[in-house]
């Protein structure tokens, strides 16, 4: 057993749950907004900053790279860069901590945009099918950067000693990608105009995180963006969105469990189609203020098209359905009344989970790397805990929460790709009732 299989979570299911859950900071804001601190030699102050291990590893490299770094309380920090050491680049130990954090990618725009150059392994993150990278490039070139990519030593090298603003319409609403150019086109000279731009919520709280610094950016919300250089920025104190893809996981949680959650400050205007599509799932729900009840429900039945043919979840660039949570929707569908297609567009193997689900004993046919056919089984036939290994973050939780609802024990080996994304996940589930523990 590697150490790896070592850290594993056990789960006796079955069991109702019952209680109020706070969302943590949002992971995929976190990535982008704490590079931004880079942007600045002033204090930034960033509050609700989840404790999961990719950001954890991330104010590590930040700190390696010289930020002054204060932890001011409880998911708050005060970072300054004041004096980046480039040189660091060139390490090995910068090396090994860059390639195996995905995140590490979003330190380039800001690096590029004050200090005119960059230097990155490639990097790791989940394995889900190819993530290009070519966006983020294709953007950079245009704005004048000079890209090498050193196939021997899987580094990626850039230059940019005279970032210009032009127009980019980006081959993708990639959101890390437009999160990078828009860092980097901040102090470039001249105006930037970016077309087909990602409108995530985390895109729009980037844009308001850098105005408030001085950046000119208008647009945010939008596929449109514009974007004046200006000399410099200064600091700024920035609250991070509760994470919507825990809240959808949490949404799922209640219904697959048949318990009474409330989610606490879920942000509700900024969830775009989530509680509509579990709806849809027939998950009853009721916002309370910025609260979300799930009452216990003994039954939940998939609607249908109005046409009355099956319902499809698929997932798309915001404000379509985030694919994030396309891993929840299947798993939740396994025990409701009636069939839907998952049709996950994005990435071509994110559904290769489904072979446990199979094994805990769904009707699941996998019609491809991209579609799965869920046929509900009505809670007639309960799941069964089996032992089985978390193959990326989002998988990871879908298979939790099928095993909090079956009948047994399952133990999920691999537990810290659920780690890096979801914050003290067991203690959390256990302060509702869930009988869980770690090995």
């Amino acid at each position: 057993m590697n150490a790896s299989d070592q850290n594993a979570l056990v789960i006796e299911g079955g069991n109702q749950l019952k209680g109020e859950i706070t969302p943590q900071g949002a992971k995929n804001e976190a990535l982008q907004i704490l590079c931004a601190v880079l942007l600045t030699e002033e204090k930034v102050t960033i509050h609700n900053i989840p404790d999961i291990r990719d950001v954890n590893q991330l104010i590590s490299l930040l700190e390696d790279l010289g930020v002054e770094i204060h932890k001011i309380g409880d998911n708050s920090y005060a970072f300054q860069a004041k004096e980046i050491d480039i040189t660091y680049l060139q390490s090995e130990e910068y090396k090994a901590k860059a390639s195996s954090l995905r995140g590490s990618i979003m330190t380039l725009g800001p690096l590029l945009a004050r200090y005119k150059y960059a230097k990155i392994p490639k990097p790791g993150g989940d394995k889900i099918g190819r993530r290009r990278l070519d966006t983020h490039f294709l953007g950079f070139e245009k704005l004048g950067a000079k890209f090498n990519y050193n196939s021997d030593h899987k580094y990626f090298e850039i230059d940019a000693h005279d970032l210009r603003g032009t127009y980019i319409l980006l081959d993708e609403p990639s959101v890390t990608g437009t999160a990078n150019v828009i860092m980097a086109a901040v102090l470039a000279k001249g105006t930037t105009t970016l077309y087909n731009a990602a409108c995530e919520p985390y895109i729009q709280q980037l844009c308001r995180m850098l105005t408030s610094m001085g950046a000119k950016i208008t647009g945010a919300g939008s596929n449109l963006l514009k974007i004046e250089g200006v000399e410099q920025l200064s600091g700024t104190t920035h609250t991070m969105l509760p994470d919507m893809i825990e809240i959808g996981s949490f949404i799922g949680l209640a219904a697959m469990t048949q318990s009474e959650i409330t989610i606490k400050n879920a942000r509700i205007d900024e969830l775009g189609l989530i509680p509509d599509i579990f709806k849809r799932l027939g998950i009853q729900m009721e916002f309370r203020n910025d609260d979300i009840f799930i009452p216990e429900q003994e039954h939940y039945e998939i609607d249908r098209f109005i046409d009355g043919s099956i319902l499809t979840v698929a997932d798309g660039p915001w404000p379509l359905f985030t694919p994030d949570l396309l891993s929840i929707v299947l798993v939740v569908a396994t025990q409701a009344r009636g069939t839907v297609l998952i049709h996950q567009k994005m990435f071509e193997s994110r559904l290769f989970f489904v072979d446990k689900l199979i094994d805990m004993g769904a009707q699941i046919i996998l019609c491809d790397p991209h579609r799965a056919n869920v046929i509900g089984l009505d809670r007639q036939i309960p799941l069964r805990g089996i032992k089985m290994t978390s193959p990326d973050i989002r998988a990871g939780v879908a298979l939790l929460i099928a095993a909090l609802s079956a009948k047994g024990t399952s133990t999920i080996y691999n537990a810290e790709q659920i780690d890096r994304g979801y914050q003290y996940i067991d203690k959390r589930l256990q302060a509702l009732g869930a009988n869980i523990s770690r090995i």
